[in-house]
């Protein structure tokens, strides 16, 4: 199982609009491509911006080209992108799931 993570930050008096333009944009692509097992988008205050880190997971690399085209680093941007990001990372990184559990643990 592969991670995707990106990286962006917006001014803070602009956080709840682009959380609403991802939903309509990036989320809803990930999540139709096939092969993607789900999202989790993260979000944070720190002073005058808001900070954003998207994870999608996938079943293989093979299916994050589906998403992301020929060169899967190249993070995917979106029309109205500029208007909002003041900082944002370019690339996108894969990782390697070795480890992985959520919620309480059974006793």
């Amino acid at each position: 199982m592969i991670v995707r993570t990106w990286r962006g930050a917006t001014s803070a008096s602009d956080a709840a609009a682009y959380v609403a333009y991802l939903m309509r944009t990036g989320i809803p692509e990930y999540e139709a491509t096939p092969g993607n097992l789900g999202t989790l988008l993260l979000h944070r205050t720190a002073g005058e911006r808001e900070e954003y880190l998207i994870l999608s997971w996938w079943s293989s690399i093979d299916d994050v080209h589906g998403f992301a085209g020929a060169d899967i680093a190249t993070a995917v941007f979106y029309p109205e992108d500029d208007s909002f990001l003041v900082d944002r990372d370019l690339e996108a990184f894969h990782w390697e799931i070795g480890h992985s559990r959520v919620g309480p643990q059974q006793s």
